[in-house]
């Protein structure tokens, strides 16, 4: 008796399976050029994060694998999470943008109570699990928040009251906790993202005006609301103009990020040979490691990975394009966009381009928190591809 059950509980487990599988099979085909570019930026991310790190792992935790082993995880369920993501339909995103919004917005909060870090207060820490970034979620809930408002009420976003007032509100408070923090990176890279999808959406171009004007008041204030942020920045700025006037201080870590670079040359001096990942540029693994890999990779390298973040916002923008409906095509620009400013930034900061703001580059540098974030956020997008016209 009880081998006639399992055969019978086995053949409905085997039906189900099929049954999935016909499912699968019939859904429609994602967006295979993004997805061979996607994958190519975290196969070769994770190639770069184990030689850029292993030194300073060995040094700072006895273990050469500290960083990549993490990385490696993360990965994988990142991977999974971005294929699971671009199974559902992306229109759930409309009845879980608010719910996003408040728990960022509440994590936000609840960082600034976490021990700092290097001056910041920028990480909760998890006990047993590690460490969670607010600012990785609050980048995630502000694509969709906006994509939601803009799709719901595109035909009145010439207007103020719509058009501006809801996303300068919620950019606000946004940007209020975390200058507490303070992480004016990823400040800047709110803001940013902010800015292409009200833009995308159709707000008028006047408000964009009166924007640079509100900005500017709004830093005057900070000056006198938030006096601790005014030696923070002012010591960014002054180590931006002359690196060299504080090499072992604020200058340092630019001095030796351009002194990587230009050892680097045309070809490099080959994957694993960088000299100043022996400690001399403070974190290779981090948000100077587009540092180690022009050294390691040179011109050459530095020009392919520039190219495959060039192919997915060009892939990601014909996505957007093709999109079904307008909120499938905001969340597709506003993902993809965050990317590509996000690498902007980095490489801008990493070659003196502007002043140092910490932030770190998409797909290669450590960081579980963020890594897994960015290949759910290309699961919307791939999802937005399986739907798009002519897929």
């Amino acid at each position: 008796m009880e081998k006639t059950v399992y055969r019978a509980g086995g053949g409905g487990f085997g039906r189900r399976l099929a049954s999935l599988r016909r499912r699968l099979r019939a859904l429609p085909g994602l967006d295979l050029p993004f997805l061979a570019i996607l994958l190519a930026l975290v196969g070769l991310g994770l190639v770069v994060l184990f030689s850029a790190g292993y030194a300073v792992a060995l040094y700072r935790r006895g273990d050469a694998f500290t960083y990549i082993r993490p990385q490696l995880l993360f990965a994988a369920l990142g991977v999974a999470a971005m294929y699971l993501a671009s199974l559902v339909d992306y229109h759930i995103w409309h009845k879980l943008a608010w719910p996003l919004m408040g728990l960022s917005l509440v994590l936000l909060v609840v960082v600034l109570f976490m021990p700092e870090y290097n001056g910041c207060k920028r990480w909760i820490v998890l006990p047993g699990l590690g460490t969670l970034q607010p600012s990785e979620i609050a980048k995630f809930s502000v694509v969709l928040v906006f994509a939601h408002i803009i799709s719901l009420n595109h035909d009145r976003m010439k207007t103020f009251t719509t058009g501006v007032l809801p996303f300068a509100v919620i950019l606000g408070v946004v940007t209020v906790l975390m200058l507490l923090e303070p992480h004016l990176s990823g400040t800047l890279l709110i803001l940013g993202i902010g800015a292409v999808l009200m833009f995308v959406g159709g707000t008028g171009l006047k408000w964009f005006a009166l924007a640079g004007g509100a900005a500017v008041a709004a830093i005057a204030a900070a000056v006198i609301l938030l006096p601790e942020l005014v030696p923070y920045a002012t010591d960014r700025l002054a180590s931006w103009q002359d690196p060299f006037a504080d090499p072992l201080g604020e200058g340092h870590q630019t001095i030796q990020s351009l002194y990587a670079i230009a050892s680097g040359g045309i070809a490099g001096l080959g994957l694993g040979n960088s000299r100043q990942k022996y400690l001399y540029v403070p974190e290779p693994q981090n948000d100077f490691i587009f540092s180690i890999l022009c050294e390691e990779l040179g011109f050459v390298g530095a020009a392919v990975v520039i190219g495959l973040f060039l192919l997915l916002l060009l892939r990601g923008m014909s996505i957007a394009v093709r999109a079904r409906d307008r909120f499938g095509a905001l969340l597709a620009v506003g993902f993809v966009v965050q990317v590509i400013l996000q690498a902007v930034l980095n490489i801008a900061v990493v070659t003196n381009t502007i002043p140092n703001t910490g932030i770190s580059l998409p797909f290669f540098s450590s960081g579980g928190t963020s890594l897994m974030m960015l290949l759910g956020e290309m699961g919307v997008v791939l999802s937005v591809s399986r739907q798009a016209d002519g897929a």
